[in-house]
């Protein structure tokens, strides 16, 4: 018993260090980390090296106390400004995304295995969902710069729609387990309104009390990420109890402490991490060692065919008619749609139909568990190649800034902050700090000094900043090492730049601009804020006559702080993709062909097109 005991500790252990050794292979050779993390547990399977592994109820019970550890944390690590700029959309694509991807597919599944409709829609649902582990680690770690609203899109997306995918995998089990199919009607709109409702008002309060207790108790910093994370887990364990989403108010919960300053945030943060790495390497080694590589030959074909369908059809589809209303071109939307990973979520949720008796055979768990590895091998391997065909990378802001947070008793409002002063940057290079920077201490060599006697900073220096939580940002741009310049990024933010602060009327006499008469006094910041709709990022671009205008830096209030002029834009305008259009970019299509032609000889000036409104 005993020796036995150790046997298994042993091997898990083993199985652990091993997964977690490849992320160093990953980094390396650019392949998705939680492929690697469910080979591993393929490799050491029945089919592997012999670990026999059967038990569906004990995969789903480690499965789901990992999953809502992850969604806690990616709540944590979800900044309220992006949510707020991407909410629109991404629980546009977690609420109506999923089920429109899971009819499609449904309808597929239906066809090629032989199924009923609704077992084939309930295959639909458990692989409808983006995986946030996935999407997260490709989006953060892989170095992929778009726009701040499509990442913001993709992160929060993945992080809400679980709840919408376990929700529907869940209800259509019990359908087909008590009434062979029927019973779709009002009774399941109410389900849905009762497990969202409850998972959202749980996470708000939940998250608030989590909050307000770290900040009142007295705890050791070291009990004091154990207790947020055991009390995230009792709110994730109560809502379910009480048929609500407990994933949704995890995530939820996770959203409110994670943007609250709260005492000991940088251990929770880092606990919060380490303990998401933990989970996702147990989850997929798991779910790896529950399957049997031996029977995915007799439905490797079909499976990779309904794979095909998610990716290129049922996808797009969804995200297309998800995102019309909203203001991303074409190819944007086009990005979104293929960063549609699958991961362990949806190999979590094939588990629901063998604990209820309904996957006897395993089509639908095997079947799953092929459309994730082709996923996260199709999708996950080629996210950056795909940016880049689609034109949509825009320069970094900074190169890489090697900052460290800490904590001091008492600096509720205040953040500790060190930074190592990299070779090349702005400070190493003789710029000074700012006077609200209040830099305290310097180490060079080993040795600590005070900040006034340690002349001018070097390389390799650590300078410890007390700041405002407002101004980390600005110390990043000071501290940050060059950014590689590459021969595009003059062509991506125009051939000179222009003050945003001058007015209009200096772009129209220099480039023959017909302006209304408002506009020729107004700066050129502020015109151009307008015409994006009220909110300008990092890499916008407006057409304003013979010429495009380039967001080329905002400020922490999102004002424009740097712009340029591209004085050849069609060299640089990727064309639009019809798929993808939006509503905006259709009535722009209707209103150019309905359009007289122009007449001969030279073209009259025309207004700016920012003006040009959507149909009511």
């Amino acid at each position: 018993m005993l020796e036995s005991m150790y046997v298994v500790i042993l091997v898990g252990t083993l199985l652990v260090l091993f997964a977690a050794f490849s992320s160093l292979l990953a980094a390396r050779f650019g392949a998705p980390l939680l492929l690697l993390f469910l080979g591993i547990g393929l490799l050491a399977g029945e089919d592997g090296l012999g670990l026999h592994f059967n038990d569906a109820r004990l995969a789903y019970f480690v499965g789901s106390i990992a999953l809502a550890i992850i969604l806690f944390d990616s709540g944590i690590e979800t900044p309220f400004r992006a949510f707020r700029q991407s909410a629109a959309p991404a629980v546009t694509l977690a609420v109506l995304g999923v089920p429109i991807t899971a009819a499609i597919f449904g309808l597929a599944a239906s066809y090629v295995l032989g199924l009923p409709l609704l077992e084939g829609v309930l295959l639909g649902a458990i692989v409808g969902s983006t995986d946030a582990a996935a999407v997260f680690f490709l989006l953060r770690v892989g170095g992929i710069s778009v726009r701040d609203r499509v990442i913001s899109t993709l992160e929060v997306e993945s992080g809400s729609n679980d709840p919408m995918a376990i929700f529907l995998t869940i209800t259509l089990v019990e359908l087909l387990g008590e009434s062979g199919g029927h019973g779709f009607g009002w009774e399941l709109a109410l389900l849905f309104a009762q497990q969202m409702g409850l998972g959202l008002a749980a996470g708000l309060g939940g998250g608030w009390v989590i909050a307000r207790a770290l900040n009142r108790l007295r705890l050791e910093r070291g009990l004091a990420p154990i207790f947020a994370l055991a009390l995230a887990m009792l709110l994730f364990a109560a809502t379910g109890a009480v048929e609500g989403s407990g994933f949704l108010a995890a995530y939820v919960a996770g959203l409110v402490v994670g943007n609250s300053r709260v005492r000991s945030g940088p251990t929770l943060r880092q606990f919060s991490d380490g303990m998401t790495w933990l989970a996702q390497i147990v989850m997929f080694l798991v779910l790896g060692l529950l399957a049997t590589p031996s029977q995915f030959g007799e439905i490797a074909l079909a499976a990779l065919a309904l794979a095909a369908v998610l990716i290129f059809v049922a996808r797009p589809i969804a995200v297309w008619f998800c995102m019309l209303p909203f203001d991303f071109n074409s190819r944007e939307t086009a990005f979104i749609s293929w960063v549609g990973l699958r991961g362990s979520v949806s190999i979590l949720l094939a588990i629901v139909p063998l604990i209820y008796g309904l996957d006897a055979d395993r089509t639908i768990f095997n079947v799953a568990f092929i459309i994730v590895l082709a996923s996260l091998l199709v999708q996950g391997w080629t996210i950056g190649p795909v940016a880049k065909w689609l034109g949509i990378l825009v320069p970094p802001r900074i190169g890489p800034v090697e900052k460290v947070e800490l904590e001091l008793p008492g600096s509720a409002h205040h953040e500790l902050l060190s930074y190592r002063v990299v070779p090349g940057s702005p400070v190493a290079r003789g710029e000074r700090l700012p006077r609200w920077a209040r830099p305290s201490l310097v180490i060079r060599d080993g040795q600590s000094m005070r900040f006034q006697y340690a002349g001018r900073l070097q390389a390799n220096d650590y300078v410890y900043l007390f700041v405002s939580p407002r101004y980390p940002r600005l110390l990043d741009r000071l501290f940050a090492s060059p950014v590689a310049l590459g021969p595009d990024d003059a062509e991506f933010f125009g051939d000179f730049p222009v003050d945003p602060r001058r007015p209009m009327r200096f772009l129209a006499s220099a480039y023959d601009l017909a302006l209304a008469p408002d506009d020729a006094g107004r700066p050129i910041g502020e015109w151009m804020t307008e015409a994006l709709g009220g909110r300008a990022e990092y890499g916008d671009r407006v057409p304003v006559g013979p010429v495009d205008l380039v967001v080329r830096d905002t400020d922490e209030d999102g004002a424009i702080a740097a712009a340029g002029v591209a004085l050849d834009p069609e060299a640089n305008r990727e064309a639009e993709i019809p798929l993808f259009l939006n509503l905006r970019g259709w009535w722009k299509r209707l209103r150019a062909r309905k359009a007289p032609p122009p007449p001969d000889g030279p073209e009259p000036a025309q207004e700016p097109p920012a003006a040009d409104p959507l149909p009511r």
